[in-house]
């Protein structure tokens, strides 16, 4: 295209006179010496980078260890969350391009926060390359096997062995290249990963198949093939779903409204629309029905209902007046306030809580027993396959030796231990999704073994989550929603809603006024009638001779929260309701719960720090919750568990979500960790028993290749077996 541009404008010059041929265009990400990092009080220098690419914890474990080992680096973090990585180091000792490389050379991408990120589906692509030339592999080689009883013609054998090889080349160079890059890298940073046995018995079957063709012997290359298929599936399943924490916050940013109503001009009088972003401190904002506030600030006129569900997360409106603080992403209910601006921006009250999302996702990864063992597993295996080849060697049959060392490599493949953990807690997560409560990860759901303690958001957790009357007499009600029958206010719809279902029927008031952060007044069956707040979570209805009756509000606590509570509390768990309500409510509501413990008047980074101060002494916190006020608590629980008809924030921060109305599932939650433990432990002893009688068989030459490619699906399968027993131990449970 750029020729035939140049031959239109008639420079065909250009290509006589140029000297060199032009640049070519370099990338568009500078130099890693040109990234902007922070430097730090001691002199450190800090960054954050993303790092794509990163399959599992082993891979996650690697990261952090070389980044770690490397002179000059003081801490290096990996979210597998997020893929975010935190580095400091000194940059008298290392730069930033040297860590970078030593990131890339392990195979994954570094970049830059904001950088596009470039998903990795080779994975996915192997493995169904893998999977289609093992089944017809599998094929070829059946018919050769029976050859065996059935007398097949050499020529025929031969071209089943030959387009065996065709088939297996692909899948032995390409598909199974993660297992040859994780084993190199680790040979060079000098860490035993998991990935060495495996490539080295790739490597051997592949040869020694080859080998096999050509002399026309037996290939096992439907072991090999088999072989990469069943590792590539399991390094699937290990893969766990990342959290969308980045999308909470921005769920949270996307609260704050675009633009404000600021006074202006010399006296005030004036009134422009602004971004909200170019407010400052000391600015005078006019708020009015129905608006969201776009900064925090104290109200400096005027008198008005505000729901707080966004921060407090409780459903009853509270009024404010003048020298009340409010908060940004709030709502004016009725009435109209001018506020003038205290915070802004990053300081506001959500965006500190978006803060506090985005460092929660960042916590690194926690390993599990087999990424633990790995390097050790990995170093016995070695030492065996070695004296193994040495010992038949010494023997004097090297025919035997080769054999035995391929039996050795494969049939002590670590796939039935790596598999362990991720094939029980798949089903552990099937169970509990099956009974209402999906995690979107292994480790939300294992770590519910080690809880000890339980937060509860009240409303929309333990409660129904919308304002209702909770006690009000039939002439009350009646009257009352007489005169709110037109009100959008929550208050009012929660009166109508009322009368409605009891099936009263609405009379017909007149001469009506609604008197914002006052109550109603109206005429009724020819009688003055007033409807005002009298005391929190009630409205008193008066007439002309006095006060007529009263209408308690509340939120009316789940038909089945206090059994559940009470299931949770006989599994020894500490159980403490945690709310922005008033303590009277609270209290109400604990008592028909059956909780003992209750936190009133928490705010969310009091529910934030109520979970770190749990932590602080040593208990692991889970705390549900369904409101995007309870972001922060549900990001820095160990386990975090919303409701999935709360705020869609809360919902992408936590661990685990509820599909149903109903807090049962979470008891079905715990019990489906403790039967995925059990399962993990005894699928691991399995593993390592069998790993010590196959090796000590293979080593003997009484086990060949083929014989232990069969071996190592079937300890899969043992596998397997003790992962489906979770489903039926939970049942034996509930029973």
């Amino acid at each position: 295209m750029a020729a035939a541009i140049i031959r239109g404008a008639g420079l065909e010059r250009y290509y006589q006179d140029r000297e060199e041929y032009a640049p070519r265009p370099g990338p568009l990400r500078p130099g890693w010496d040109t990234v902007p990092v922070t430097i730090c009080d001691d002199g450190s220098a800090e960054v954050r980078l993303v790092f794509d690419g990163l399959r599992c914890a082993s891979c996650v474990w690697v990261t952090e260890h070389i980044l770690q080992a490397t002179p000059g680096v003081e801490e290096a973090t990996v979210s597998y969350a997020t893929g975010r990585a935190s580095l400091r180091w000194d940059p008298d000792a290392v730069d930033l391009g040297t860590l970078a490389g030593k990131v890339a050379a392990l195979g994954y991408r570094p970049r830059l926060l904001g950088e596009e990120s470039k998903p990795d589906q080779g994975l996915v692509i192997r493995l169904g390359v893998a999977t289609f030339a093992a089944m017809n592999i599998m094929l070829m080689s059946a018919a050769l096997y029976l050859g065996w009883v059935s007398a097949m013609e050499e020529r025929y054998a031969a071209l089943f062995r030959w387009a065996s090889l065709v088939l297996v080349t692909p899948v032995a160079l390409w598909c199974a290249e993660p297992f040859f890059s994780g084993a190199i890298q680790g040979l060079k940073n000098r860490v035993l990963h998991m990935d060495l046995p495996i490539a080295l018995a790739v490597a051997v079957l592949y040869v020694h198949g080859l080998i096999s063709t050509v002399v026309g012997t037996d290939t096992y290359f439907d072991s090999l093939s088999m072989l990469i298929a069943l590792l590539l599936a399991g390094r699937m399943l290990e893969g766990r779903g990342r959290r969308r924490a980045a999308e909470a916050a921005v769920s949270l940013a996307a609260a704050l409204p675009a633009t404000a109503r600021r006074r202006a001009g010399d006296l005030g009088d004036a009134v422009e629309v602004v971004p909200a972003g170019d407010l400052l401190p000391g600015d005078l904002i006019d708020v009015g029905a129905g608006e969201e506030f776009a900064a925090d600030g104290v109200v400096e006129d005027g008198e008005a209902t505000v729901r707080l569900a966004l921060i407090t997360g409780e459903a009853e409106p509270v009024l404010v007046s003048a020298g009340d603080e409010v908060v940004s992403g709030a709502v004016l209910v009725d009435g109209n306030l001018t506020v003038r601006v205290e915070r802004v921006g990053d300081e506001t009250t959500l965006q500190r809580m978006a803060a506090d999302l985005r460092a929660a996702a960042d916590r690194p990864v926690r390993l599990s027993t087999a990424d633990r063992i790995a390097p050790w597993f990995t170093a016995a295996t070695l030492v065996a396959a070695t004296l193994t080849v040495t010992g038949w060697l010494l023997a004097g049959d090297g025919g035997t030796a080769l054999r035995a060392c391929v039996a050795v490599l494969v049939v002590a493949c670590p796939c039935a231990l790596a598999l362990s953990r991720p094939l029980a807690a798949a089903a552990g997560l099937g169970a509990a999704a099956r009974r209402g409560l999906l995690f979107r990860s292994a480790d939300g759901l294992l770590d519910l073994v080690e809880v000890d303690t339980v937060g509860l958001d009240k409303t929309g957790t333990v409660t129904e989550g919308d304002l209702t009357v909770v006690t009000a007499d039939e002439t009350t009600l009646r009257i009352a929603a007489g005169l709110e029958r037109f009100s959008m206010h929550p208050i009012a719809r929660a009166i109508v809603d009322e009368a409605v279902e009891r099936g009263i029927p609405l009379p017909r008031a007149e001469a009506v006024r609604e008197t914002p952060g006052t109550g109603v007044s109206g005429r009724v069956d020819g009688l003055d009638w007033e409807l005002a707040a009298g005391g929190p979570g009630e409205v008193v209805l008066s007439g002309e001779s006095g006060e007529a009756g009263r209408i308690r509000l509340g939120d009316a606590v789940r038909s089945d929260s206090a059994e559940a509570i009470g299931q949770l509390v006989d599994r020894g768990l500490e159980v403490v309701l945690l709310t922005g309500d008033h303590e009277d409510v609270a209290a109400r509501i604990a008592e028909q719960a059956g909780v003992t413990q209750v936190r009133a008047q928490v705010d969310p980074a009091a529910k934030a720090a109520w979970v770190r101060a749990g932590q602080e002494r040593g208990s692991q916190v889970l705390f549900a919750g369904d409101g995007l006020n309870d972001g922060p608590a549900l990001a820095a629980a160990d386990v975090g568990v919303a409701m999935g008809t709360g705020a869609a924030s809360s919902v992408l921060v936590a661990d685990g979500v509820i599909s149903t109305w109903s807090l049962k599932p979470l008891v079905s939650g715990f019990q489906a960790a403790a039967a995925c433990e059990r399962a993990i432990r005894w699928n691991q002893r399995r593993s390592i028993a069998y790993n010590i009688v196959a090796v000590s068989a293979a080593a003997a030459g009484w086990i060949n290749p083929l014989v232990a490619a069969i071996l190592m699906p079937a300890s899969s399968a043992m596998v397997i077996w003790g992962s489906s027993r979770i489903e039926a131990s939970m049942s034996d449970a509930r029973t």
